[in-house]
């Protein structure tokens, strides 16, 4: 069976990786000659509106993609010709701010206040409204925390508006979270699914800094696999999904989502029976899901800007180490590297090890919450 993928990042060259076990091929487009996935199939250096590169991906028995900013025209005029998973109107519906929090609204989820701001006008009333600190954020194309801005006082407007002003823009109410998580869930077009252990998260700047299968007070994870269900069911949707989330108590706010594979499961790889990358070329290639029970615990650390040397990480026991292959280049996702244990006890043990190598604000965090469980 053949693969088509738009995007040739991290996410798609872990999917081939999980894939050619599998006997699947892969043709990857991707703009950018250095793709980090293109060694792993077929690959096809052009625009994703390319008209000889859709027509490769038309030749392959299904689509997918490994990030939401893929023209949903495209991807509608693709779909004519070949499966496209999960669908355009899934990405679309990612693709904008505004729309995805009125869609949580319309599905009955808990989210941070919100509004949506097309003058500076706006930006005025929206933050007498909803207060500060607040979070202003371009409606389209932001991620990693690129096009946000947080608001605290009445300079901030003025310099955010300066920044982001010629985009539509959101304004969202800060959220005094207890901490952050996310829940993946994979679902077949039959309608079959499955949910991972939530993934405990730790942002720095708006990149993902820190996540793992970590014990979380009892009922969330019902919780979250109900909302994740809700949405999933909703758009109909197929292959691996990710919905962010603030916990507050025993609330749960929907933050954002994400229509593909995500960074805060990676520890699936070696932490789960199947992975979220297998399970989601399993639910787009029509083949069945497989278990996504974890094995024990799993802390992952993702590498920003440019790889550590590996020697101290690698004498770590249960440390699984990934290099993307990619250039070093500031605030870059270039690799991660996943430390497993049987359970929160071993983990916990092994973290006055990762002293020097983790920021020593995230270690204390780390350990806290192992504490927890």
């Amino acid at each position: 069976m053949k693969v088509g993928i738009l995007g040739g990042g991290q996410l798609a060259r872990m999917l081939a990786l999980a894939g050619v076990p599998m006997g699947l091929e892969f043709v990857i487009v991707d703009p950018k000659p250095d793709a980090c996935a293109a060694g792993l199939g077929r690959f096809v250096q052009a625009d994703y509106t390319d008209a000889g590169a859709l027509d490769e991906l038309a030749a392959c028995d299904c689509v997918t993609c490994d990030f939401e900013n893929v023209s949903a025209d495209a991807l509608e005029a693709l779909a004519d010709r070949v499966a496209v998973r999960p669908s355009a109107v899934a990405l679309a519906a990612a693709q904008d701010r505004l729309f995805e929090k009125n869609r949580f609204a319309a599905l009955g989820m808990d989210t941070a206040g919100y509004a949506e701001v097309n003058s500076r006008t706006d930006l005025g009333s929206a933050v007498e409204r909803l207060g500060v600190p607040a979070v202003v954020k371009t409606r389209r194309m932001g991620y990693d925390g690129k096009g946000q801005m947080v608001l605290r006082d009445g300079e901030d407007l003025e310099l955010a508006w300066r920044a982001l002003g010629e985009h539509a823009l959101i304004v969202e109410q800060w959220v005094e979270f207890d901490f952050e998580c996310a829940i993946t869930a994979v679902r077949t077009a039959d309608g079959d699914m499955r949910c991972w252990p939530l993934s405990r998260t730790w942002h720095r700047d708006g990149i993902l800094r820190l996540a793992g299968s970590l014990a979380v007070p009892g009922g969330l994870q019902a919780k979250a696999e109900a909302l994740v269900r809700r949405l999933a069911e909703d758009l109909d949707y197929v292959g691996g999904l990710t919905l962010e989330l603030f916990a507050h108590g025993d609330r749960l706010l929907a933050n954002e989502f994400a229509p593909r594979v995500h960074n805060s499961a990676h520890w699936t790889i070696e932490g789960a029976v199947c992975s979220q990358f297998e399970n989601h070329l399993r639910a787009v290639c029509g083949l069945p899901l497989g278990a996504t029970e974890a094995r024990g615990m799993a802390a992952m650390v993702n590498f920003i800007g440019r790889m550590p040397a590996p020697e101290a990480w690698l004498k770590l026991p249960g440390l699984h180490w990934h290099d993307y292959g990619k250039a070093a280049r500031e605030g870059r996702k270039v690799g991660h590297a996943t430390l497993n244990a049987a359970d929160s006890a071993a983990l916990k043990s092994l973290a006055p090890r990762l002293e020097g190598l983790l920021d020593a604000d995230l270690l204390g965090e780390l350990d806290s919450a192992l504490g927890e469980g």
